[in-house]
């Protein structure tokens, strides 16, 4: 077993478990991870300096993930969009394959609730999805996900790599994952000696805080780059975590001195148990607005929403969006006019 295999063996998903010092409400706890699972590395947990902090918010288990009823478990139709098991088709030159159920810390705020925590990595039949990539030439992009791919041990992620590499008309490979953010230990020279075998791969970071990036996750993001991946973070708008600008702006920018280019700042998706995050789009566009001309060029992600019913993501500009009340309508890229609810707890502002 390597080391990165104990130090996952030793993550808490007992509430019960964590320190005493943050004096925390066991019992509340334990009534939401019965409904959505909690699991945070001890890696990370040193990480949280109080409770309440932008970290604490995004692992640990919040009695407001139960009270969110108004959007759905799965609101991108990614279960309508899966033409088998595990890949998700929903633009004609790319698919997802989630190739695992697992993650290092179950994120409160995940899109895929619905999956965390279900056991078990194997979420498709590895054949049926290769079958499926090499009968549909047009596909020429696959984004690897989950759960996190990088949870897979190296022998069972270079096969499925060697299988996409067999595939002609598979140009671009990519990895989703957090494990730089909350096991960095998980980059190994190993890995980086079998990824250097199939480059180019891409892989997305999802750093949402300054205090996520240490010299741990800077030496995971150091070595990932010098065996060749090109990396991008892909940034989600957390209310209470980086929805300022000054807190977004260090993120970017610190992001780009450990090289690691800021790609995407999500605003979150309309899934069932995480409202407690949600900001107003205007916020968002304020952020943007703040980053643009007050930083470099570099380090201005593309603010994206991903539209309900699978309609595709859309990237909003300040200025540029069209706003009805309380509803956004937006065009997607098959030029479908799309309403997009502006929902956020609150009074709207945050």
């Amino acid at each position: 077993m390597e080391q990165w295999q104990k130090q996952l063996r030793n993550s808490i998903s007992d509430v019960d478990q964590l320190p005493a010092r943050f004096g925390s409400n066991a019992e509340e706890m334990r009534r939401v991870a019965a409904v959505y699972p909690f699991r945070v590395t001890e890696y990370y947990l040193e990480l949280i300096k109080e409770i309440g902090d932008p970290l604490w918010l995004q692992c640990i288990p919040d009695p407001r993930e139960l009270d969110d009823d108004r959007q759905l478990p799965d609101p991108l139709h990614e279960s309508r969009l899966s033409p088998v098991p595990g890949l998700i088709h929903r633009y004609p030159d790319r698919v997802v394959w989630l190739v695992s159920q697992s993650c290092a810390l179950y994120c409160r705020f995940c899109m895929r609730k619905r999956h965390v925590g279900c056991g078990g990595e194997q979420i498709f039949n590895e054949n049926n999805a290769v079958a499926y990539i090499t009968e549909h030439p047009a596909i020429r992009d696959v984004v690897l996900s989950g759960g996190d791919p990088l949870l897979l041990d190296d022998d069972r992620l270079e096969h499925i790599l060697t299988g996409l590499r067999r595939i002609p008309h598979v140009e671009i490979i990519r990895i989703g994952t957090r494990l730089p953010v909350t096991l960095p230990q998980r980059v190994t020279r190993k890995l980086c000696r079998m990824l250097k075998n199939f480059q180019p791969v891409y892989i997305n970071t999802h750093f949402n805080h300054p205090s996520e990036i240490t010299d741990a996750s800077a030496q995971a993001c150091r070595m990932l780059a010098e065996c060749g991946s090109p990396l991008g973070n892909q940034t989600v708008l957390l209310k209470g975590v980086n929805d300022d600008p000054e807190t977004m702006k260090r993120l970017m920018q610190q992001l780009l001195r450990i090289r690691v280019r800021p790609y995407y700042l999500h605003q979150i998706d309309l899934v069932r148990g995480t409202g407690h995050f949600r900001t107003s789009i205007a916020k968002g566009l304020e952020i943007m607005e703040k980053l643009r001309g007050h930083t470099s060029g570099l380090a201005v992600p593309y603010f994206m929403i991903d539209l309900p019913g699978g309609k595709g993501k859309v990237p909003l500009v300040p200025g540029q969006v069209d706003v009805r009340g309380n509803t956004l309508l937006l065009k997607n890229y098959l030029e479908e006019t799309v309403e997009y609810p502006d929902i956020c707890d609150g009074d709207g502002t945050g």
